[in-house]
């Protein structure tokens, strides 16, 4: 079931709820470029475990509204806080992949973790996605300025450039055309100031705010956000697991969903 959730008087989210009657409560939080869909392989899965699925569209993104502003950190933890007092959730598992994974970071920091019992990163683009003169982990950012050029001239050229380095397992052309679909979906600003994002904040000091149980699932082939950025977050995170996926790139929740889905199972049960 899918709807709307106003988080300013002119931004409207979407939002998707599977099994709302399940015991256990998951909200995913997507990363960029795609939408809540990049979960299809888990939202086919978990509620059939008895699972309630939350997915929600950043803003810019997938079908949520798409406004000039509000690309940072802060704003987009509040649209999920926003969402979460609006569906009441509580004592829910806040999973969140690649930037997803960095907003569910900082909604942990900026709002204390308000109703989050566990908390899953996926490959999360944190504590900073590109390399520091005092951070030499990450990507370079000549790499993310190439993306925001690719955005402003060619963006389906680009985002079909960043589909091939996302997953390690062979993906069918039809796949990769429904990779592609998801990202032209988001709008082009919104693309771009999102990868500003990376390059402006960095979330260093937020990692020891986090007090609930951790998931790390982080592929070690991964190209986009490279696996050394998973250690750090297991270093600086309490009481938090890192579960190195052999046979993964940054989408782990395909390229291993078997595992994937097994693991995040356990994770939420055994704790």
């Amino acid at each position: 079931m899918g709807f709307y959730i106003r988080v300013e008087p002119d931004v409207n989210i979407y939002v998707e709820d599977l099994n709302p009657g399940g015991d256990k409560t998951i909200v995913f939080l997507h990363g960029w470029p795609g939408s809540h869909e990049l979960f299809e392989y888990q939202f086919d899965v978990l509620p059939r475990s008895g699972y309630r699925c939350v997915g929600i569209d950043q803003r810019g993104f997938g079908k949520s509204d798409k406004p000039w502003s509000g690309y940072n950190y802060n704003r987009l933890s509040d649209d999920v806080r926003y969402v979460v007092e609006s569906m009441n959730l509580r004592n829910f598992v806040l999973a969140g992949h690649s930037t997803g994974g960095a907003i569910a970071i900082k909604y942990m920091s900026r709002h204390s973790g308000y109703g989050v019992s566990k908390l899953a990163l996926f490959a999360a683009a944190a504590p900073s996605l590109i390399k520091l003169p005092n951070f030499p982990y990450g990507i370079d950012k000549t790499a993310v300025t190439d993306i925001i050029d690719g955005t402003y001239n060619d963006r389906p050229n680009m985002l079909n450039n960043f589909g091939e380095i996302f997953f390690f397992q062979y993906i069918t052309q039809p796949f990769s055309q429904w990779f592609l679909k998801l990202g032209l979906q988001a709008a082009g600003w919104a693309t771009a100031a999102v990868a500003n994002m990376w390059i402006r904040e960095q979330l260093f000091g937020d990692l020891g705010t986090i007090n609930v149980p951790t998931l790390i699932i982080h592929g070690i082939h991964d190209k986009v956000v490279p696996f050394e950025l998973g250690e750090i977050q297991s270093k600086s995170i309490r009481n938090s697991t890192l579960l190195p996926f052999q046979y993964s790139g940054h989408g782990s929740f395909y390229d291993e969903r078997d595992k994937f889905n097994a693991e995040l199972m356990n994770f939420i049960e055994k704790y």
